[in-house]
């Protein structure tokens, strides 16, 4: 039998405005993370911890090439996807709920 993966790619950010884009394959258990500083030392350095745009990906490498490519982006581009699917900039892991995390969640999977 063959298993279904799932990959997100997400900007979160930080009241003040800075952007983190990365790739994982929980995104739940990753949004957990940098909420509670672990996600990485950059979002932890600027306290990203909202979740404001996700995108689902069946293939690894698909994800990994649209982080690229959003992180290649000027900050005006960004913002434009993120308002896009959430103009008010609400924190979108508060809706959330166990169906984001892929049946084989590692969130070792990180931004490269």
């Amino acid at each position: 039998m063959r298993r279904e993966h799932h990959y997100w790619v997400y900007i979160i950010g930080s009241i003040s405005g800075t952007l983190y884009t990365g790739v994982t394959n929980d995104l739940l258990g990753r949004c957990m993370e940098h909420k509670s500083g672990e996600g990485s030392e950059f979002t932890s350095r600027y306290h990203c911890d909202r979740l404001l745009y996700f995108e689902f990906f069946r293939y690894v490498r698909s994800a990994i090439c649209r982080e690229k490519q959003i992180k290649s982006w000027r900050r005006s581009k960004k913002v434009a996807l993120i308002q896009s699917m959430n103009p008010t900039w609400r924190d979108l892991s508060k809706d959330l709920d166990v169906k984001f995390r892929g049946p084989n969640s590692d969130t070792s999977l990180r931004s490269v």
